[in-house]
């Protein structure tokens, strides 16, 4: 007699994932309510599935309630004493069809709140709204263990997307944003975060403004075509 059964494989619902998938958007106006703790936990208990190199399962977060957001909110948006940095390196530069994805998407994203091309003044406005948490009622703090490099991180990046995705499922919306990272400094002093954790992004999220206008705006994904080479002999 066997002591552990095989977990039965659930029942395939191909449909049911891949509406998730086109339902989850990367908000940037939320409401002020904050998302109940029962949900919360369900969320977090989901993502913490996500799968990791050798199961070491190097992602730690930080998350903030209300009013601790609030705090948060009004001293990322005080002058900061520290330059500007990430603890891990930004893209050095986006060339060709990246700098093309890159270029649509901030541009559509400027027009769809009423940001005329070349409005640097309106565009760094819509920038800062990064550091304003877009109004969020919470952030999650995504670190990793310093000494797992590359792999711990592409391990949180799987860990991000799967919180997204389960905020999703319960009607939460979310937005990753790199650009919290670049307050690195800021965020270890504030957070007391140990020098052996990288701090690697943060998750804004809540309910989503359906009145917002940057949350009518949509990113366009590139074809299978374009992303996939087949082997086939």
């Amino acid at each position: 007699m066997h002591d552990h059964l095989p977990t039965p494989a659930p029942a395939p619902d191909p449909a049911a994932f891949e509406r998730l998938l086109e339902a989850r958007t990367s908000c940037r106006g939320f409401l002020p309510a904050a998302v109940p703790e029962a949900t919360l936990g369900r969320i977090l208990q989901a993502a913490q599935r996500t799968p990791s190199w050798n199961n070491v399962q190097p992602w730690q977060l930080i998350v903030t309630q209300p009013p601790a957001t609030e705090k948060l909110r009004a001293a990322l948006q005080a002058p900061q004493p520290e330059a500007a940095g990430f603890e891990i390196p930004p893209p050095s530069e986006y060339r060709g069809v990246y700098l093309d994805r890159r270029r649509a998407c901030g541009f559509g994203l400027y027009a769809s709140v009423g940001i005329a091309r070349g409005d640097r003044e309106a565009s760094a406005r819509q920038g800062a709204e990064n550091f304003r948490l877009f109004g969020a009622p919470h952030v999650a703090l995504v670190t990793s263990d310093a000494l797992l490099g590359t792999y711990g991180v592409l391990d949180c990046g799987a860990y991000v997307n799967n919180f997204m995705l389960a905020a999703a499922s319960h009607g939460v919306a979310t937005i990753a944003q790199a650009a919290l990272a670049q307050r690195s400094a800021f965020l270890r002093r504030w957070f007391r975060i140990p020098d052996d954790r990288l701090i690697v992004c943060g998750i804004s999220f809540g309910y989503a403004d359906p009145d917002h206008p940057a949350n009518r705006f949509r990113t366009s994904r590139a074809t299978v075509e374009e992303t996939v080479r087949w082997v086939r002999e």
